[in-house]
């Protein structure tokens, strides 16, 4: 049984990764470079430091990186407004510290960003911390999130629960179990293939069979 809940923020409690996509499309748009939206979408989970030489190539990132990251935060503060909570967010994570797992919101986002999502899930009074793109040095696929994760709490070991491959392979490099979810737009069987023990329609089919997973009760 794990200790500690590691909870990806983007695309698992908040509808985001559309957006995400959206604004890196125009990002590159500024730059005029036209890549399709699904392609996009498949490095959504990413962070930026690793996103524009998977989707664009090692020449773009070393030309255009880190004007194609303004840019997309640029765009991404339009959307930001927009963003809401996914059904069944606040429950789950109340259902999980109610029984007793150390609870960590984990995001490589900017810290403006996971501010304004902490707030739309009311997350500050439940989470025992949260992580930001300030706290890790390489961003997912990388495992230094969910490694931060662990570290603030002093968690001995852990469960992520995220809605990309890209949480799935990032916890899996330290040995951490992922439930997934499918609300980020990644397939039940992508989410399997990358490493998910378990994978639910939504977080609120998660909470209604949360004994089938390592978030069990004790008397389960």
């Amino acid at each position: 049984m794990p200790d500690t809940a590691i909870f990806d923020v983007d695309g698992t409690l908040v509808d985001t990764n559309y957006q995400h996509a959206l604004a890196w499309f125009r990002a590159f748009r500024r730059f005029d470079i036209t890549l399709p939206l699904w392609q996009l979408h498949r490095g959504i989970g990413m962070g930026g430091d690793n996103f524009v030489a998977h989707v664009a190539g090692d020449q773009v990132e070393q030309q255009y990186g880190k004007q194609l990251r303004e840019a997309w935060s640029e765009e991404f503060d339009t959307f930001i407004a927009e963003v809401q909570p996914f059904a069944a967010a606040r429950p789950l994570l109340e259902e999980i510290k109610k029984r007793g797992f150390k609870l960590v919101l984990a995001s490589s986002g900017k810290a403006e960003h996971v501010d304004v999502f902490l707030d739309l899930i009311e997350g500050r009074d439940l989470a025992d911390a949260w992580t930001t793109s300030d706290d890790v040095k390489s961003s997912k696929p990388s495992p230094d999130l969910v490694s931060a994760a662990l570290e603030k709490v002093d968690g001995a070991s852990g469960c992520m629960v995220g809605d990309s491959t890209w949480d799935c392979v990032a916890a899996g490099k330290l040995g951490v179990p992922t439930v997934g979810v499918l609300t980020g737009g990644f397939s039940r069987e992508e989410l399997t293939e990358a490493g998910a023990v378990r994978v639910f329609d939504s977080l609120g089919s998660m909470l209604d069979e949360l004994d089938t997973t390592p978030f069990r009760s004790p008397e389960a």
